[in-house]
């Protein structure tokens, strides 16, 4: 892949505490280089790939974790097979120490197998780490994941939330992209994925310019962040990243919030049921229908509904936990029928 001449926006200087809106509400990626330097697995991993490891062992007790182990043959590459029917590689329930010896097992093998624990909640999984490596986000309630494995790449894909990042061991390259460049990026089925979301089929490591032609514009909207141990990066909601963990032992801690009441469903829902009602109808009502979620959705002010006197607005009005509760419970009745 031609590299990405645009790095990110980066800070430097920061620690936890000095985390406010100006950072965490940011619409842009910010590299907080150095933000977790002073966390004790950070200082292990410095030391070495195994003082790491032997770090995450002394808060595990008997968890066990969802992997993902491929071949040598995919370069680390998790990925979809040739047929895009299902993946190249295998998805297991694993002890936590089973893969960490694993890892440790693998670190001075030239072509390893592929070895990912993905997005697995720290306190079931080493219960007490946070109690020595945690990011205060104050009144957010962010949902707190570690991340383990050897040399991997995840393709390029979003989150609803947002996003902070940190870097807890081994060295990561994260390249990103602003949201509305999906159609850039050839983004493969959304209803069979290899972790959930939607992911980009350009292989970054060797982009196929004939088969993906529009990848060059992508690039040209492209940034990038070399990342080290402590260093953090704030993804905000809708980027598309590229993630590549670069060293044979790597570990990723992260936490998700979302800018929105807990009661706000995701959107995926709203999307995945436009698909089913809205892409295929005729073109002129499809039209009518992008008018419709233009004035009610997209562009809603509070000028949408003033014509109507406040207690009859319904729908219309602020919604709340209540009100969120009452459509829901419609929409289920409608689609059961």
């Amino acid at each position: 892949m031609a590299a990405p001449v645009r790095p990110v926006r980066e800070v430097a200087g920061l620690r936890p505490a000095d985390l406010g809106p100006d950072i965490l509400a940011s619409t842009e990626p910010l590299l907080l280089r150095g933000l977790v330097a002073d966390w004790p697995v950070v200082q292990a991993a410095r030391s070495s790939p195994q003082a790491a490891i032997a770090y995450l062992r002394r808060w595990y007790v008997d968890a066990t974790v969802n992997a993902m182990l491929g071949a040598p043959e995919i370069d680390g590459r998790f990925f979809y097979n040739e047929a895009l029917d299902g993946f190249n590689f295998q998805p297991m329930r694993l002890r936590l120490d089973a893969v960490l010896g694993e890892l440790e097992k693998h670190l001075a093998t030239p072509r390893a197998p592929a070895i990912y624990v993905g997005s697995t909640t720290i306190d079931g999984a080493l219960p007490g780490f946070r109690r020595e490596n945690d990011v205060d986000l104050g009144p957010r309630d962010p949902l707190a994941s570690i991340w383990i494995g050897n040399r991997t790449r995840i393709s390029a894909h979003y989150d609803l939330p947002d996003n902070l990042a940190c870097i807890g061991a081994g060295h990561r390259r994260f390249t990103l992209f602003p949201p509305g460049q999906q159609h850039n990026l050839y983004v493969g089925p959304i209803d069979l994925t290899p972790a959930g979301q939607p992911i980009s089929l350009v292989d970054f490591r060797q982009p196929d310019f004939a088969r993906f032609p529009r990848f060059a514009e992508a690039l040209e909207h492209a940034q990038v962040a070399e990342m080290a141990p402590g260093d953090a990066i704030f993804v905000p909601s809708m980027w598309w990243h590229h993630v590549e963990a670069l060293d044979g032992f790597n570990v990723l801690v992260n936490y998700w919030w979302r800018q929105s009441p807990d009661w706000m469903d995701t959107p995926n829902n709203a999307l995945m049921h436009a698909l089913m009602t809205v892409r295929d109808l005729p073109p002129s009502q499809r039209a009518a229908w992008a008018e419709l979620f233009r004035h009610y959705v997209f562009e809603a002010d509070a000028d949408t509904a003033a014509h109507i006197p406040e207690a009859a607005r319904g729908l219309l009005a602020p919604l709340d936990d209540n009100a969120s509760r009452m459509v829901r419970a419609q929409l289920i009745r409608r689609l059961n029928r």
